[in-house]
């Protein structure tokens, strides 16, 4: 195992899959942690301190959603989802609570395992603290590159890393609209998967950098196409 692999807490209440899981995250270079119900989920993630979360959405007493919740409330874990095909709200309520990404079972074990190496890839991108920060800025919305923090109106914007990343594509492409196949393509890396991903996370980054969400100043949905970023600094 790599150091920078790093610890990765899997937590499925079905045994085959954790142990296909934590077998193939483990040929990938990573600690692998298991629990089979999210109380056991939430215990030994405290006590562990995971770089990430595997997380199946349906499992009996808490759920998926609701231990995803809950780690929401301390922590900016990477988190990704494990739904099932047809579960498409499930995958939303995931993702608007702040999952990373999904996996959709029955999945290829070393497609999440991509995925996970993927998300976490994007959540530590290093910090050089020798070197000044690269800002992106737009008013007093401001994203330190670098240290992967960002600011509005000074005061500090808890983005996931996916929010981040999608962010930042916005600001350094300001004016142009993109699809959400676009987007897909270009922040997530991926060349398929369910559009409706990128209308969670543009949501949910509306909630936190638009004065009204509803009616957005910043990112402007353009109709039949998806989305543009309209800078307020040059209005």
């Amino acid at each position: 195992m790599t150091q920078e692999s790093g610890r990765v807490l899997v937590v499925d209440d079905d045994e085959t899959v954790r142990d296909v899981v934590r077998r193939y995250l483990e040929v990938a270079g990573f600690a692998v942690e298991v629990a089979g119900t999210g109380e056991e989920g939430l215990r030994v993630f405290a006590e562990r301190a995971p770089d990430l979360v595997v997380l199946d959405v349906m499992m009996p007493g808490i759920s998926g959603l609701e231990v995803c919740r809950r780690l929401r409330q301390i922590s900016q874990v990477p988190v990704v989802l494990l739904t099932a095909l047809g579960e498409e709200e499930n995958r939303i309520a995931g993702l608007e609570l702040g999952a990373d990404d999904y996996v959709t079972k029955p999945f290829s074990p070393r497609e999440l395992a991509l995925r996970v190496i993927s998300v976490l890839r994007r959540a530590r991108l290093p910090s050089r603290p020798a070197a000044p920060a690269e800002e992106l800025r737009d008013g007093d919305l401001v994203l330190r590159t670098s240290a992967r923090d960002a600011t509005l109106g000074g005061v500090d914007l808890p983005l996931t890393a996916r929010e981040f990343d999608l962010l930042a594509f916005f600001l350094t492409h300001p004016g142009t609209a993109f699809s959400r196949t676009d987007l897909l393509e270009k922040v997530w890396g991926w060349d398929f998967g369910d559009q409706s991903t990128v209308t969670v996370h543009v949501r949910r980054l509306r909630e936190k950098i638009e004065p009204e969400p509803a009616k957005p100043v910043r990112v402007a949905t353009v109709w039949g196409v998806g989305y543009r970023y309209d800078p307020v600094a040059s209005r």
